[in-house]
């Protein structure tokens, strides 16, 4: 079949198209990661949890599994499924909340430490070999990537659209 040649995308080439070069770009990043990280036994979402809690251990607030989804931009649902899996592996505890019986505090153990600590090594090295091409302009380039991040909106940021949620 001929497709007519009338303009129906927006870009002359899906090169020019910054959505589509994103997800190609953190289709080929996340592939590294998980790569990367597969003989630690780990994925990278939940590496990405894993320091989160550490990182975020390191303030004066209890850190709860909303509060991890909130930092790591991910679905609160998915982000429970995640801590059950790296609970089960003793990589963390969550423990009911003192001051908010319906929040889950989460906390790292010792084995998950350790662990993580050795992928962030890693992904250190993965990421600095990925975004050498930056070269100068990384700086830059994370500075672009913050203002996309500044600019939506946090139930974009969670998953959640705009009608489903009547925001």
């Amino acid at each position: 079949m001929t497709l007519p040649n009338n303009q129906v995308f927006q870009f002359e080439s899906p090169d020019d198209s910054p959505g589509f070069l994103l997800w190609q770009v953190s289709n080929f990043w996340q592939r590294k990661m998980n790569n990367g990280l597969s003989h630690l036994g780990l994925t990278h979402v939940q590496f990405v949890l894993l320091a989160g809690i550490i990182w975020l251990s390191q303030g004066e607030e209890t850190v709860t599994q909303a509060r991890l989804a909130a930092h790591a931009k991910t679905d609160i649902m998915m982000t429970s499924k995640v801590l059950r899996a790296l609970e089960q592996r003793c990589l963390i505890k969550r423990e009911t909340d003192a001051k908010d019986t319906r929040a889950k505090a989460l906390s790292i153990t010792n084995k998950g430490y350790e662990l993580t600590i050795e992928a962030i090594k890693i992904v250190n090295k993965i990421d600095h070999d990925f975004f050498s091409a930056l070269g100068q302009q990384a700086g830059d380039f994370n500075q672009h990537l913050q203002s996309i991040i500044d600019g939506t909106k946090p139930c974009e940021m969670a998953g959640w659209s705009d009608k489903q949620n009547n925001l």
